[in-house]
C-alpha cells in the first residue's frame, strides 16, 4: 500500500467560487477524480494539506465531503487558511460520522500511523504577515505542530510533516514553525497553499538536513504524489 500527497483541491461543489476562472484549473474537479483513481488504490492512503472545500460550514460541504470520500484511498486533512467549515474535532468527527464520511480522518493536534510512517501536521502560518497578532498565531501553529508530531513520535516510524503554509522559501523562514520541524527530527515536509507559476526554489528546497516539497493541486497537475514507499 502507498501513500500519497496532494493538497488544495478547492472544491465548490455547493458554493459558487469556481477555480476554473484561473488559468489551469478547467474541468478540474473531473480531472481530480480521473486522475485520482488512476493512481490511488482502494487501500492506499492520501494526505491533503489544506483548503478543502470553499464551503463556509458543515451543510455547505456536504457535496465536497461527499466528492472527497467517493475517490480511492483513505484521505487525511488538514485545515487551510480558506477551510472556513473548520470546527471543533469533535463537531468535525460528528459530521464525518453522521454522514458516512469514513474514509476521511482529521489532523489536529493528532496523529496517524500510515504504511509504516507516522504523519501529523498543522495549518501553519506566513512568516512575513503584518496583519493582526501574528506573534500569537504562530506560536500557536507552532503549539499545535508540536502536539501532532508529539503524537507521532509515540506512535513509532518516521515522522512526515505536512503543512498548509510553506515554513521556508529562498529569502524568510518561520523559525518557530521550523524549530519544531527539527526538534522531531523530521527529515520530509510537505506543504500547499502556493499556486500558479511557483519558482523551483520556492516548489522544493532542502534545508537543515529536511526536504521540503511543494503538492498543491495545480502545481502537480491534480494528480496525487507518491510519497511512500
Amino acid at each position: 500500500m502507498s501513500l500519497f500527497a496532494i493538497g488544495d483541491p478547492h472544491l465548490s461543489l455547493s458554493v459558487n467560487k469556481p477555480m476554473d476562472v484561473f488559468r489551469g484549473w478547467t474541468d478540474y474537479t473531473d480531472r481530480l477524480a480521473k486522475n485520482w483513481n488512476a493512481v490511488v488504490g482502494e487501500g492506499d492512503s492520501v494526505v491533503v494539506p489544506g483548503d478543502i472545500s470553499w464551503a463556509m460550514n458543515f451543510e455547505e460541504a456536504k457535496k465536497d465531503f461527499g466528492f472527497l470520500h467517493s475517490l480511492n484511498g483513505t484521505k487525511y486533512i488538514l485545515k487551510g487558511n480558506h477551510d472556513y467549515w473548520w470546527n471543533t474535532m469533535t463537531k468535525m468527527t460528528k459530521f464525518l460520522d453522521e454522514n458516512g464520511f469514513d474514509s476521511i480522518k482529521i489532523i489536529h493536534n493528532n496523529a496517524y500511523s500510515v504504511e509504516g510512517f507516522a504523519i501529523g501536521g498543522t495549518r501553519g502560518w506566513f512568516y512575513d504577515d503584518s496583519e493582526g497578532d501574528v506573534n500569537k498565531v504562530i506560536l500557536r501553529e507552532a503549539g499545535r505542530l508540536r502536539a501532532s508530531l508529539k503524537a507521532a513520535s509515540e506512535l513509532g516510524g518516521q515522522i512526515i510533516a505536512f503543512l498548509h503554509y510553506p515554513p521556508i522559501n529562498e529569502v524568510q523562514r518561520c523559525d518557530e514553525i521550523l524549530n519544531v520541524l527539527k526538534e522531531f527530527d523530521v527529515k520530509r515536509c510537505y506543504f500547499g497553499h502556493l499556486h500558479g507559476f511557483v519558482a523551483p526554489g520556492c516548489a522544493k528546497i532542502e534545508s537543515e538536513g529536511i526536504s521540503f516539497n511543494l503538492v498543491s493541486a495545480d502545481h502537480l497537475g491534480f494528480t496525487p504524489r507518491l510519497i511512500a514507499p
